[in-house]
Formats: structure tokens, sequence, C-alpha cells
């Protein structure tokens, strides 16, 4: 483990040249990995711990996911179980259902988290509110936790390319003293890029604060405000959508994101330089009020409980593929679904 300065800050980051792989399979050469679920982190995380040489299995509900197990390569009765016989093979069990689903189906993992094996996670959700969620682990389990700063399929896809996505990790509980390296093996083995380390809490705090904030909730309000402000104004809808998600994803984020802020604001015209240094406070005195409620919500485990009660109800995916479909043909992004066509690498 090393310290590194970030902005000012020093924070325990984990590398893949400090801690390679083939310590991380010397750790874990014992262990059985069971990963339970197969939705959004099962896929990338299991199948870059197999392809990385590590002994895992899938633990599904047998229907359509399970059906895309048997796909991915995973074998029945060999690599692929049920959840519970998954459970009772593995030393691992990687928890990667739903946080509703981890409701669910905690009483089965429970029961199979046996002395001395490992409770994995890849949000904190479950163990921070578990006055909410009734998961509370036996206290001679280690209790642990990766999460990719993305996707499952972005994890898999950067795998796939030879590189690595982010990932923080945690130790809730060191029941065997080998907690430490069994996160860190487990991080580098999902195909980490690096590792900094947070708690349970920090982790579900920062998550569901920006899944609602700048990467989806937030960006999607700002988005949709600046194109509907363009049309009202008589711009057409190729225009507005050009000006406010086009350019922005295809061009500029990408040369920020390599470069940073500053750089973008050093190599734009003077105009644009002199609009967003003017614009940056009255936005930033807009949102941060909003903000700092949203964090409340979030701290207090309100987010949470909504989360819960939400998609708890019988007819939850009915009224999330309406809201989805709302969004999908809003004239915003039916005008992408045209732009995109247009983008020269589809021509």
């Amino acid at each position: 483990m090393a310290q590194m300065n970030f902005g000012g800050v020093m924070e325990n980051v984990v590398t893949r040249e400090e801690f390679p792989l083939e310590k991380a399979k010397e750790v874990l050469k014992e262990e059985t990995i069971a990963v339970i679920g197969y939705g959004v982190q099962g896929p990338g995380q299991s199948k870059n711990l197999r392809d990385n040489g590590f002994n895992v299995i899938v633990g599904q509900r047998k229907g359509a996911t399970w059906d895309k197990a048997v796909a991915d390569g995973w074998i029945p009765g060999e690599t692929l179980f049920e959840i519970d016989e998954a459970c009772q093979r593995g030393t691992i069990i990687q928890y990667l259902l739903s946080d509703a689903a981890q409701i669910e189906v905690w009483p089965t993992v429970k029961k199979n988290l046996t002395a001395g094996k490992a409770l994995y996670f890849s949000h904190g959700f479950g163990i921070t509110y578990s006055e909410r969620t009734n998961i509370i682990a036996p206290k001679d389990v280690d209790v642990i936790l990766v999460a990719p700063k993305g996707s499952g399929t972005s994890l898999r896809t950067m795998f796939l390319e030879g590189r690595g996505l982010n990932s923080s990790y945690a130790i809730y509980q060191d029941a065997t003293g080998r907690a430490h390296d069994r996160v860190i093996a487990l991080g580098i083995g999902v195909g980490s890029g690096y590792l900094f380390e947070t708690t349970f809490k920090r982790e579900v705090y920062s998550d569901l604060t920006g899944e609602r904030g700048s990467l989806m909730g937030a960006i999607q309000g700002l988005l949709l405000a600046q194109f509907e402000t363009l049309r009202e104004n008589g711009h057409t809808p190729s225009e507005a959508f050009n000006e406010t998600v086009e350019e922005l994803t295809q061009s500029l984020m990408p040369l920020f994101a390599k470069n940073g802020m500053d750089w973008m604001y050093a190599n734009c015209s003077t105009t644009a330089q002199r609009g967003a240094l003017d614009w940056m406070g009255p936005f930033h005195d807009a949102i941060k009020p909003v903000m700092g409620l949203l964090y409340d919500s979030v701290k207090t485990g309100k987010e949470a409980q909504i989360s819960i009660d939400s998609n708890s109800q019988p007819d939850y995916r009915e009224k999330l593929n309406e809201e989805l479909r709302q969004l999908r043909e809003s004239e915003m992004w039916r005008t992408a679904v045209t732009v995109r066509k247009l983008r020269p690498e589809n021509n």
C-alpha cells in the first residue's frame, strides 16, 4: 500500500505493480469464489476472475439470466449452480445481486456463511443500511468490498483492452486476519486499475450521491434544461442536440478527462473562456444547495428507504419501464438516434 497526494490530501492506494496478479492468485489459491448474481456487476467480475485464472463459480436462479450465464461459458453442475449450492461451495461469497434482491435472498446466503468465509460486496448499501435491510453478517466471517467505478460492462471491456477500471475497497469486518489480502487480491482479480481505500458508509454515500447527481440525475436535468431552452427559442432539434450533448460527449469530455477542465478552459476561444468563467459561479451557486439536500437525503437513509419501498413493489418493473420509455421517447433522445447514425464511424 502506498500513500499518494490527491489535491493536497494523502490517501492510501494499491496498484497492480505493488500487488501483481501472481500475488493475488497466491493469496486466493485455496479459495472458491462464488459470484452470486449475474446482472450488472456479476458477468464482468466473474469472467475477469475466470480469465485471470481464479477458481470461480456462479450462483444464479434459473431463468433468462441463468441462460445468459450458460451462453457465457458457465457450465451447470460444474461452474454454475443455484444460489444455495453456490453459497455452500464458496469460501468467498461475492454478493452482487441488486440491493432489493440482496434483501430477499439474504436468509439463503446467511445460513451458508460458516466461520472463516468472506462476504464480498461491490456496494455498501446492504451493510450500511442494515437496520432497513436486515443484512447483518455473522461475527466470524470477513466482510469486504470492492466497488469498481463504473458498470460491469465497462469493467469487462477495459479488461479485454488490457486496461483497468479504478475501484474503491473497504474492510468492514476482519474476522480471519486475512481480510486485507483477500480484498486486495479480489480487487486485482476482477480487473481494477488501482484500488483506493474507503469505508462501506463512504462508498454508499458517494455512490448514491453520484448516481443522483453528476453521473446521471443532474446531468440529464442539465442537458434537458439547455435542450428545451434552445428549442423554445427556435433552434432545430439537431442544432439543440449537437450544442447540448454531442459536442460535450464526443469532443470535450475525452479532452477534459485526459487533461483536466483547467486545460479545457485554457485551450478554447477567448469568448468561450470568458463566458465559461463568468457563468461557472451562477451555476455552482444554483446547484450547490440541491447537492446539499441530496447528500442529506442519502445520509439520513431517506434515499435508501425510497429505493427499498419502490423496488419491492410487485409492479415495480412495469412502472420503471414506463418511466424509461418516456425518457427514451423524449425529443432530445429521439434526436440522438438520428445524430448517432450520422457519426462518421457509422457511415
